[in-house]
């Protein structure tokens, strides 16, 4: 007999003074927080939020700040990733997590990385999809590459006003060509999925919000810097066929991350978790099986001594 697998639900949270709409699974303090990318939303872990549920985890995904109606700031200044890393950090802290594991991609991931470098709050266990570590992005961008070529549209994205003029033309149509056009199985995003990401980039100051998350951080993610070595067990997972960003953004983690695993999923897109459902949850589940402790890795004594 199959399993039933927990319900996806819907609530709405306060955390770091603003307000987020979320999509949960499952219960208990154990929180598996899942952060989406652009142009996605909670919408994007549906396939994941039940089946982290099983597992024991309350697996929550919220729209975060700025994303069809969670609260949306007004300045650019407001999307800079120490705004942005709070955020995560309160969303933990307002469902009283005890053990924490980060789940994300795209921005989500650009957030999760430097919540992990920065130790924002203590993770048991970081799974990043189709985003690399800012160390490795710096260097792979330090020389000539194709990924110059694959990241002008970041470029384009800093110009006011213009990029949301255009993304929103035709009922945000643009929005919906991102999904279809740079996936390989397009059958994985049928007209009721694009128009739920069409919708959402209509609201009225979501597109520019949206783009806020380019225009407020990309020189610092390029800029130079040292970065501690992340002690936390971190899996990433790609979707090979990426044709936003290549596939030796893979290589080069061992001066990152001491506990690195890499899942590569040939045939698979960007859009990894909502593309290839199945084999993601595996590469999870699989990896969980390893690397998940029954104790939290982080105690009290533990963090008291690292922090001395």
């Amino acid at each position: 007999m199959s399993q039933t697998l927990p319900p996806i639900q819907t609530g709405r949270i306060a955390a770091n003074g603003l307000e987020f709409d979320y999509d949960y699974a499952g219960s208990g303090d154990t929180i598996a927080l899942c952060l989406h990318g652009f142009p996605e939303s909670r919408f994007s872990w549906r396939a994941q939020l039940p089946v982290l549920a099983a597992r024991g985890f309350l697996a929550v995904a919220p729209d975060l700040r700025g994303y069809a109606h969670s609260s949306r700031p007004a300045n650019v200044a407001d999307y800079a990733l120490p705004h942005l890393i709070a955020d995560a950090a309160a969303i933990f802290e307002a469902f009283g997590a005890k053990r924490r594991i980060l789940i994300a991609h795209d921005w989500g991931a650009i957030i999760a990385w430097q919540f992990a470098i920065e130790h924002a709050l203590p993770l048991d266990a970081l799974i990043i999809m189709n985003v690399p570590h800012p160390g490795v992005a710096r260097a792979v961008t330090a020389r000539p590459s194709r990924q110059w070529l694959r990241s002008l549209y970041t470029l384009f994205f800093q110009i006011p006003w213009l990029p949301e003029k255009l993304l929103g033309l035709f009922h945000a149509r643009a929005i919906g060509d991102a999904f279809r056009h740079m996936a390989v199985d397009k059958s994985a995003f049928p007209d009721a999925i694009i128009n739920h990401y069409r919708t959402n980039a209509m609201i009225p100051g979501a597109l520019t919000a949206m783009l806020n998350y380019y225009r407020a951080n990309l020189r610092d993610i390029l800029r130079p810097q040292n970065t501690p070595i992340i002690d936390v067990p971190t899996l990433m997972i790609w979707g090979e066929e990426d044709s936003a960003l290549g596939i030796e953004l893979t290589e080069g983690y061992g001066p990152f991350v001491r506990d690195f695993t890499l899942n590569l999923l040939p045939g698979v897109s960007h859009w990894v978790q909502q593309e290839a459902p199945l084999a993601v949850n595996a590469c999870i589940s699989n990896w969980l099986d390893k690397h998940w402790q029954e104790e939290s890795s982080f105690s009290e004594e533990k963090e008291a001594k690292r922090l001395l």
